[in-house]
C-alpha cells in the first residue's frame, strides 16, 4: 500500500446549526468537532489497478490520529502530535516520520488541524446528489500533492465521504460509518511504542 495514500481519511460532523450547504457543513464540522471516531472504506484507483481497503480511525484535534487499517493488510498510523508512525505488521517494520513534514496540506492536516483548511484551500459548493451536498477544496498552492479535496455531508452536516485527486493520477474515495462526534479520546491512545524485534526506519523530511 503506497505510504501517502493510505494516510488518510476520516470523520463526522453533527452541527447545532440547519443545514445550508457543502461550505457551511465543513465550516461547522471545524468549528464544532473536537474529536472523531468511526470505520472507514478506501478505495485508491489509478491507471493500473484498484485497490480496496477497511478499518477504523481516531482524531483528536489539535494533531493527533489513529488510523488501523484491518483488511486487506494490517497496519497502523499514528499520529502523536510530534511524529507520524507507520507500522507495517507483515513486514515487521515501522517508520517514523516528523508530523510537520508529513502533513503539510494534506487531508490528514484538514481533519487534524482546525487551521489548515482555509489557509491552504479555497473552498466551492459542488452540488447534490442522492442527498449528500458536496465541497470541493482546491489548493491555493499549485504545486502541492493533491489536485483537488471532495467532501460529501448529509442533512445532518455529517461527513460522509472524502475524494482525493492527487498529482501521481491516483483517486482515492474514502466512505465513512458508525461515526461518534466529540468522544472522549485520551492522549495516551495516541501514543506508540515499537514492537520488540522490529526494524525502526526514522525519516527526517
Amino acid at each position: 500500500m503506497n505510504w501517502k495514500s493510505a494516510f488518510f481519511a476520516v470523520t463526522l460532523c453533527v452541527s447545532p446549526f440547519a443545514f445550508a450547504d457543502g461550505i457551511t457543513a465543513i465550516k461547522n464540522f471545524n468549528d464544532h468537532t473536537q474529536s472523531f471516531a468511526g470505520d472507514f472504506s478506501q478505495t485508491i484507483k489509478n491507471a493500473k489497478k484498484t485497490t480496496t481497503s477497511k478499518g477504523t480511525f481516531a482524531v483528536l484535534r489539535p494533531g493527533f490520529f489513529k488510523w488501523t487499517y484491518q483488511q486487506p493488510d494490517e497496519q497502523l498510523i499514528i499520529g502523536d502530535g510530534k511524529s507520524v508512525w507507520l507500522y507495517d505488521k507483515e513486514l515487521a517494520q515501522v517508520t517514523q516520520r516528523k508530523q510537520q513534514a508529513v502533513l503539510g496540506a494534506s487531508p490528514a492536516a484538514i481533519l487534524s488541524d482546525k487551521t489548515a483548511l482555509e489557509a491552504n484551500f479555497t473552498l466551492k459548493n459542488d452540488g447534490e446528489k442522492n442527498g449528500i451536498s458536496y465541497v470541493v477544496a482546491l489548493p491555493k498552492q499549485a504545486d502541492g500533492e493533491y489536485k483537488k479535496i471532495r467532501f460529501g455531508f448529509n442533512a445532518d452536516n455529517i461527513l460522509q465521504q472524502m475524494q482525493l485527486d492527487d498529482s501521481f493520477g491516483n483517486h482515492t474515495d474514502i466512505v465513512f460509518s458508525n461515526v461518534k462526534n466529540n468522544p472522549n479520546l485520551p492522549k495516551k491512545d495516541f501514543q506508540f511504542t515499537p514492537p520488540k524485534g522490529v526494524d525502526v526506519v526514522k525519516e527526517n523530511e
